[in-house]
């Protein structure tokens, strides 16, 4: 029998939801860059128990008229100052003793960003303080909060397989960049070297030329391009 919508409203004032155990909700946000040929991301020394003194990735707990989307926003822009960024939801993580306090499930997400943006919002000074190799936040001696080092390891696979196939590895990138700058990040992002031909020949049309190059450098002026957002990735 189908019920009314008086009848669901009845029932929803009735209902008593304190008969079940509330888990916490958070979001970790890993802010990634490339700064001095590697890839570094946003961590921040923790200040209080549980795991004072170790690094871990910035988070914030979900408010209760907030969704995972608005937590994460606030949380980079908290860490970062920065607004309008890539990010993509990443796993969710629930192990029931992944954190020592209570039971708290957390949503991560990943964020790409050039290294220009990160300094360009770094008011405070503390960017710089804050971005650590990935590979050596991952070392067995690095000592890392909770399960954050299993996060970044697998954000780290998740840019290298995606990089295969799309474009986010202009997300590193600046406005203007040469070619040898594009090839070098996915290098990076990939842990191999690329043949000049083969890679020049896969990003071709999602690249746009300018009529700038380069000026200042001890070598011969590069062309500069631009990231052309009708290409196909490819």
């Amino acid at each position: 029998m189908k019920k009314t919508n008086l009848e669901e409203k009845e029932f929803l004032q009735k209902y008593d939801s304190s008969m079940f155990e509330k888990p916490s909700v958070a979001v970790d946000v890993l802010i990634f860059t490339i700064e001095d040929d590697t890839l570094k991301v946003v961590m921040v020394e923790r200040e209080e128990f549980p795991y004072k003194g170790c690094l871990a990735l910035p988070g914030v707990f979900v408010g209760i008229e907030e969704s995972l989307e608005e937590a994460v926003k606030r949380g980079v822009k908290v860490e970062t100052g920065l607004t309008d960024i890539y990010f993509e939801q990443l796993y969710t993580w629930g192990d029931v003793r992944r954190d020592p306090r209570m039971r708290i499930i957390s949503v991560s997400y990943m964020a790409l960003v050039s290294k220009d943006q990160l300094y360009a919002k770094d008011a405070g000074g503390d960017i710089g303080r804050l971005l650590h190799p990935v590979e050596e936040v991952l070392q067995k001696d690095c000592e890392v909060a909770f399960d954050h080092k299993k996060i970044i390891e697998y954000a780290r696979e998740r840019i290298k397989n995606k990089v295969e196939y799309s474009d986010i590895a202009f997300n590193f990138m600046s406005e203007k960049f040469t070619l040898p700058k594009l090839q070098k990040v996915y290098e990076i992002l990939l842990d191999k070297e690329l043949y000049k031909a083969n890679f020049r020949k896969k990003i071709s049309n999602m690249v746009a030329e300018t009529e700038e190059y380069t000026s200042g450098d001890a070598y011969r002026p590069s062309k500069l391009y631009v990231r052309n957002s009708e290409g196909d990735c490819k």
